[in-house]
């Protein structure tokens, strides 16, 4: 008997198709350990922003509790996590909505 489906093996391409459209983003989350001034450093450091554009991500951390500093392909993301880590900040990823 013929059936008239797709194989879950299409499915699967397809959804991993989807999955790659979307970039990772990067977060840094508020803590009670850093300076505020410390985080803008870093952020101009790791990711060379201006001294504004840093300022501005660091006030979205302090005041709203997490800032996006960063998006792209997955390995990418992963290496910023790490640096900002290494830097002592709480940065997490996840995938953009």
């Amino acid at each position: 008997m013929a059936s008239t489906t797709e194989s879950p093996a299409a499915d699967v391409a397809v959804d991993e198709q989807l999955d790659t459209d979307k970039p990772w983003i990067v977060l840094v989350w508020n803590d009670p350990i850093n300076l505020m001034s410390y985080v803008a450093f870093v952020l101009q450091k790791l990711f060379g922003y201006s001294n504004e554009k840093a300022t501005e991500l660091m006030l979205d951390v302090h005041h709203k509790g997490r800032a996006v500093v960063s998006s792209g392909a997955r390995e990418r993301a992963e290496l910023d996590v790490f640096r900002l880590h290494e830097h002592g900040l709480w940065a997490t990823m996840q995938r953009d909505t």
